[in-house]
């Protein structure tokens, strides 16, 4: 299958070029800029092309020139408060170029997978099934779902696969997390307040970059929600962290999301509940804990 995919120099793309390549498929990864992907990500069958994807004519020229059959979707502005200080850039990012590489699909004929969030829910009674009502609290959560009925709206075979949380360790991005921060923060013997009544099911990148090959090879349409299977709070992953590398939990102390004052509101309770993913694409998670050891390469992949 010759799958284009958006967003190849983040954190999912550091694995899904990979999983997608090393299963003998031809892959096209595309980002903003030079490809900061791994030299070993784009073996044996995949290749690079910078591509701005809020430019639709060029969105248009790459799709009619490379014929993809399939294009997965992961480039976003993903970070929800500087999405709420600037929602026309968010917007534009996210909905609008959803709209060009929807159309360009159609064009040539490919079928669409698109990287959505837990954010499209309000987080009053997660965790999430598929059917369930959504209502996002902030403006990332409302361009996601925006361009989440863009592609279900588009002509031919198309894909959602909503996920949460996302963590891992790629060589290409030096990206952030929670647990990535409690380790840092930590071993500077740093004290630090980790939320305590949030709700999550932290997803760890590459059963991520397996689950969206998974759902791209069964040819499975739809809404899939694809994440870990532990439901926790941001406290408990901290905790599990500083257990995993030997750090000085009584560093942390727990607190509620009010004690921040954040641009975006987050919603409370997500988290997903992956059954249909489990039935129809056989997806099954690692732990949180071996999610963790993989991420800080004390376990092997």
């Amino acid at each position: 299958m010759r799958i284009l995919v958006t967003g190849a120099n983040g954190l999912l793309g550091g694995f899904l070029v990979p999983e997608l390549s090393r299963h003998g498929h031809e892959v096209l990864a595309t980002g903003r800029g030079p490809c900061r992907l791994a030299p070993n990500a784009l073996l044996p069958s995949a290749c690079y092309l910078p591509l701005d994807i809020t430019d639709g004519v060029e969105v248009f020229d790459t799709l009619r020139r490379w014929k993809p059959d399939h294009v997965v979707h992961a480039a976003a502005m993903t970070q929800a408060d500087p999405c709420e200080q600037d929602p026309v850039a968010c917007w534009h990012v996210n909905v609008t170029a959803t709209r060009f590489l929807c159309s360009a699909a159609e064009a040539v004929g490919a079928a669409m997978t698109y990287l959505s969030t837990d954010f499209v829910f309000d987080g009053e009674s997660g965790p999430y099934r598929e059917d369930d009502p959504t209502g996002p609290v902030n403006i990332y959560g409302a361009s996601k779902l925006a361009a989440e009925r863009t592609v279900l709206a588009m002509k031919g075979r198309r894909a959602i696969v909503r996920t949460v949380l996302v963590y891992g360790h790629s060589d290409n991005i030096a990206r952030s997390s929670l647990m990535t921060w409690v380790r840092d923060r930590l071993t500077a013997g740093a004290s630090i307040q980790v939320v305590g009544d949030q709700v999550r099911t932290p997803t760890y990148a590459g059963d991520l970059a397996r689950g969206v090959r998974l759902q791209l090879e069964s040819g499975e349409e739809g809404i899939f929600h694809i994440s870990g299977a532990d439901v926790l709070t941001p406290w408990e992953m901290a905790l599990r962290t500083a257990d995993l590398l030997g750090l000085d939990a009584t560093l942390m102390t727990r607190v509620d999301a009010s004690t921040f004052s954040q641009p975006a509101r987050r919603p409370l309770r997500t988290g997903f509940v992956i059954d249909k993913a489990r039935r129809l694409l056989g997806y099954e998670p690692l732990s949180f804990e071996e999610g963790l050891a993989r991420s800080f390469g004390t376990h092997s992949e």
